[in-house]
């Protein structure tokens, strides 16, 4: 059982009213090269606003703001929409709403590759980013970590390590994240083990004896505690386009690199809209929390076993923020099928799925089965 907070208001991020001065804007921001007039995109290897046609760069000036976290019951003053003009592709098939630069087009899904995309208008209205971590793996490094990864897949088709027709998209993806303080209550039984001499009869050589032997017993007395803990940045992911356990074995992202939110960062690139709303990412942040308060509340039972244990969580002081962590989504075609694969933007991690060669199954089953029977003929001569 827990407790939360008033969460009122912030059931539906996308359909908060704007207040308090929060308007989404709209600024058409193309960001010209100084140079040639060309739009610029930001560059992962230089970390800056580059010019794909004359090689100019600009910096992007470091926002000296501190990152804001809001509590559950201030997103109306939160800020809304990107900050730019952007144009919205819906995947019919995954469901996912992807942003990008009016610069930037896209004929099929960044997720799934479906070609089944529709246009239409950005969420002006939605929950800003506060922060994100910028792209920071180039696409030259994720041609060389996509390749050594199908290097290394194990019963694949050896065609695959030649492959060469995929297309790698740079895209931020939505995360909401939970600061909170939880105060939980814990009963249980502990249990004591002890060992206790029994008596027992046997038959030896056809004869009836009596033998003895230690017997493990258990001491079951009532136990309660309590305890506080802190939680900072619970992760909880709010796309639709990315399948939940392909992001969970991508890995966690370095926090300690967000920035300040600046539109300059989605240049070029593409930003997915949070499908996930503020309210229902937060009953998840709940039950990650929840879940581990019982497992820290379990670890303070004494005793050598437990059972019965029952703990009851109450959480205060509830904070959030919507930040944009960098992927490289990438979906390749293998004989009429499409196949996922994630590439992390900071550490390069390659995760994904690939089909098997069930020829290469085979043959290695048949291989197993002709040792297991080797050895069994050289056990029986």
């Amino acid at each position: 059982m827990s407790e939360t907070a008033d969460d009122e208001g912030a059931d539906e991020g996308a359909a908060l009213p704007d207040e308090k001065g929060t308007a989404p804007e709209s600024a058409s921001l193309d960001f010209r090269c100084e140079d040639c007039a060309a739009v610029m995109a930001w560059d992962p290897e230089s970390d800056a606003l580059a010019c794909q046609f004359c090689g100019g760069r600009r910096e992007v000036p470091a926002r000296r703001d501190p990152i804001r976290e809001y509590g559950l019951d201030e997103a109306g003053s939160a800020a809304r929409g990107l900050g730019l003009e952007v144009r919205v592709a819906r995947c019919e098939v995954c469901g996912a709403k992807v942003a990008f630069d009016t610069a930037s087009v896209s004929e099929s899904c960044v997720f799934c590759g479906s070609s089944r995309v529709l246009a239409e208008d950005a969420r002006r209205n939605s929950i800003r980013p506060e922060s994100l971590i910028p792209l920071d793996v180039s696409r030259d490094e994720v041609k060389a970590a996509f390749g050594a990864w199908l290097g290394r897949l194990w019963f694949r088709p050896s065609a695959l390590k030649k492959l060469k027709d995929f297309d790698a998209t740079g895209v931020y993806v939505p995360y909401w994240t939970f600061d909170c303080h939880a105060q939980s209550d814990w009963t249980a039984q502990a249990g004591y083990h002890y060992w206790v001499t029994e008596t027992y009869m046997t038959t030896v050589n056809g004869k009836t004896v009596m033998r003895t032997r230690q017997v493990r017993k258990t001491r079951w007395v009532p136990a309660a505690g309590e305890r506080d803990d802190d939680f900072d940045d619970i992760p909880i992911l709010a796309s639709k386009g990315i399948d939940a356990g392909l992001a969970r074995k991508l890995g966690e992202f370095k926090r300690a690199a967000l920035v300040p939110y600046r539109p300059e960062y989605l240049a070029g690139w593409a930003a997915e809209e949070y499908s996930v709303t503020l309210a229902d990412g937060w009953k998840t942040g709940q039950a990650r929390a929840e879940s581990t308060q019982v497992s820290r509340c379990s670890g303070d039972v004494p005793g050598d076993t437990q059972r019965s244990l029952h703990v009851r969580t109450e959480f205060s002081d509830v904070r959030w923020k919507h930040v944009l962590f960098p992927i490289w989504s990438l979906t390749f075609q293998w004989k009429g099928k499409a196949y996922p694969v994630l590439i992390h933007g900071q550490s390069g991690r390659v995760v994904g799925e690939a089909p098997y060669s069930w020829v290469k199954i085979v043959l290695v089953v048949l291989f197993v089965i002709a040792v297991i029977a080797a050895i069994g003929i050289s056990q029986s001569i």
